[in-house]
């Protein structure tokens, strides 16, 4: 189907969405922050970004803003637990800088699948 990259630090959280997204005949390839993912993504294009919000090296809001600069086209969901302050807080800025989808931790199956498949669907004629 299509190749999905998913950018957390947390190796439980792409453990979860690695199985969720090739459960659904995606290909995943994986990245432990910021930095890691751009390296990735240059290398080998994907048709969308699953991206955490907190992250050390290069955090997931500085990533969706390059991506945004760089890829305008690209879908990129944003997900996050919000560290010491909350989702709620990170989130809308996730959404400001570009995100076209947010998700708060902990997500559903359900949620992450529904998500992807909006973003992916070829636009309306």
């Amino acid at each position: 189907m299509s190749r999905i990259l998913v950018i957390d630090d947390d190796q439980q959280v792409r453990a979860l969405l690695w199985e969720i997204l090739t459960d659904e005949g995606h290909e995943v390839i994986e990245a432990i922050n910021g930095v890691d993912g751009m390296r990735k993504f240059r290398e080998q294009p994907t048709d969308l970004v699953i991206t955490d919000l907190i992250m050390p090296e290069r955090e997931g809001l500085e990533t969706i803003n390059i991506l945004r600069r760089e890829f305008p086209k690209l879908g990129v969901i944003a997900i996050s637990g919000g560290g010491r302050v909350g989702a709620s807080d990170y989130l809308p800025i996730a959404q400001m800088l570009g995100a076209k989808r947010v998700i708060a931790k902990p997500f559903s199956a359900g949620e992450i699948i529904q998500a992807v498949q909006e973003l992916l669907a070829p636009p309306a004629a």
